[in-house]
């Protein structure tokens, strides 16, 4: 498996804190949220199905500034080798 050194700016994972305690947030922004924290400060990648599901984030012209964002941060530290 390729290793990806990246990690969570701290600017991204801030935006992703106040996603996952604004209760209008959506489940797909909560999940992205979850993923980019639990990939600050560590060498965690982002898995395949949350790979997924931030690539559908990025194509999809509805998704909200917020979630591409996320969905940025979440897909540019998935594994180099997908």
């Amino acid at each position: 498996m390729a290793a990806n050194s990246k990690q969570s700016s701290q600017s991204v994972s801030h935006l992703a804190a106040e996603t996952l305690n604004n209760p209008n947030a959506s489940a797909i922004q909560k999940s992205l949220a979850g993923s980019v924290l639990s990939q600050a400060g560590t060498k965690n990648q982002t898995g395949a199905g949350m790979e997924a599901k931030a690539s559908a984030a990025l194509k999809n012209p509805r998704s909200s500034d917020v979630t591409k964002t996320l969905a940025g941060s979440v897909v540019s530290q998935s594994n180099k080798k997908r």
